[in-house]
Formats: C-alpha cells, sequence, structure tokens
C-alpha cells in the first residue's frame, strides 16, 4: 500500500469497516468505503461509492472493481470488512438458507472481492490485503455457518498470500474478539448476548473496541508490516488466551491498589 494509492474498504458503512476507513481516512489516504447498504461517514474524507456492492455476486464485484479503479485509480490497499454475524441455534434447526447467506457473504465474498483486486495488484507488483475474520473461526460455538466461513477466510488469506508473495503482494487477516459495534450492542440490548458472559473469558476483561481492530488493520496495510504476509492476527482482548482458564478456577484478579 501506498500513500498514493486507493484503499478499498468493504462493508464500510458501519462496524469494524466504519472504524477502519476512518482511521485510514485521518491517516491521509485516499479511502472508498462500499457497502450493500451504503451510507456516508460522517466528518471523515472517506469516499462513498453510492451504488450498494453486493459482495456475494461475482458479476457485481468485477463490474463495481473495474468501476472503481476507473473512477479513482488502482487500489492498493484492501479491506475486507464486509460481513454477517451468525444466528444461534442448535445444529437440528440450522436452515441451510441461512447457512448459505452467511457463507456466500463472509466467505464467497471475502473471496471474490480478494481475487477481483489482487489480480490487479498482483499486475502492478504491488499492494496489500487484509481480511476480516473472527476468533469464531478460530475456535467452536453454536454459530455454525459463521464459524465456518471464517474459519475459511483464515485458509484462503494464507493460500492468497502464498499465491501472491513473489509478486510483492501481501494478503493477511485480523480475528476481532466480540467488538462493542451498534450491532453487538443491539444484541446485548435485545437479551440476546451477555456483555458480562462476552467479557469474563477475556484475559483483559473487557470487549473489544472496533477502533482497536482498526489500528490492527491499519499497521497491516501499511509499510511498517513491509515483512508480514499470511499470518492471522487475533485482536480479541485475550479471549483465546484466557477461555481456557475456567477448568483452572478462573483468571486471576487484578490486585487491590
Amino acid at each position: 500500500m501506498s500513500a498514493d494509492g486507493t484503499i478499498l474498504v468493504t462493508g464500510g458503512s458501519r462496524g469494524i469497516g466504519a472504524a477502519t476507513a476512518t482511521l485510514l481516512a485521518d491517516q491521509g489516504h485516499h479511502v472508498v468505503i462500499v457497502d450493500i447498504a451504503p451510507e456516508p461517514l460522517v466528518g471523515t474524507n472517506a469516499i462513498l461509492w453510492p451504488a450498494p456492492f453486493d459482495v456475494a455476486s461475482e458479476a457485481a464485484v468485477v463490474a463495481g472493481i473495474a468501476d472503481i479503479e476507473q473512477a479513482h485509480g488502482p487500489i492498493t490497499g484492501l479491506v475486507n470488512a464486509a460481513g454477517v454475524f451468525g444466528k444461534m441455534h442448535t445444529i437440528d434447526r440450522v436452515r441451510m438458507e441461512q447457512w448459505d447467506r452467511e457463507v456466500n457473504i463472509d466467505l464467497r465474498g471475502t473471496f471474490l472481492v480478494a481475487r477481483s483486486v489482487g489480480i490487479g495488484m498482483a499486475k502492478r507488483r504491488h499492494g496489500a490485503i487484509v481480511n476480516v475474520a473472527s476468533v469464531a473461526g478460530m475456535t467452536s460455538g453454536p454459530i455454525h455457518a459463521y464459524t465456518a466461513a471464517k474459519a475459511g477466510v483464515i485458509q484462503i488469506t494464507q493460500t492468497l498470500a502464498a499465491e501472491w508473495g513473489r509478486t510483492g503482494v501481501r494478503v493477511n487477516a485480523v480475528s476481532p474478539g466480540f467488538t462493542r459495534t451498534a450491532a453487538l450492542e443491539a444484541g446485548i440490548a435485545s437479551g440476546a448476548l451477555n456483555k458480562d458472559l462476552l467479557a469474563s473469558p477475556t484475559a483483559m476483561n473487557r470487549l473489544v473496541e472496533p477502533m482497536e481492530v482498526a489500528q490492527a488493520i491499519a499497521w497491516l496495510l501499511s509499510p511498517r508490516s513491509s515483512g508480514v504476509t499470511g499470518i492471522n492476527l487475533p485482536v480479541d482482548a485475550g479471549y483465546i488466551a484466557g477461555t481456557t482458564w475456567a477448568a483452572y478456577g478462573g483468571l486471576p484478579e487484578a490486585p487491590r491498589s
């Protein structure tokens, strides 16, 4: 990624995508956001692509990327943040239409956009891609399609990193833990999620902030991570590190001052 190129952020109108687009624009980058339900980001210089962008449609992705590059120049950085969270069900209640929707957006969509952008990057022998996976893809849980899709995102990140590594294109992933997006807050407010149960297994005993994930993404896009490709970076407040401690009596409390 270079300062004079364009950074494309999918799912850029909300959540982690919006936080990332805001940070990158504030750093002086030329940022274009796309979304299936496009909404501008107030108070930033990120540019909204006004047409709905369906990452699960091959024809829409190919045409959309071509149009964006024609309008804004070559894409030198890509953030694949478009995604939908899974519904919690026992295995017998998983509906295949819901499975297909989650896999199509979270996995197929990530691959389609990465391929469409990455082929051009490889020809120009320069570029950086960051895919947003999840700690759900590294663990287990009753969100069956989502965990499978995010595990697939981690795998294709490694494969694309190897595919394009000798062209100068880097491909990495971040795996957020439970992140305090508007969608998560809505789940907590509705009673579907319990904030304390989400936070208590983490080493830091808290949720992740969207801007913390954005900072990791910005680093992976930047020349400061020039020797890094093919990794999956958890940004999870220590969820993976802390979650198994319940078997040993739980995480130690901080000493009182």
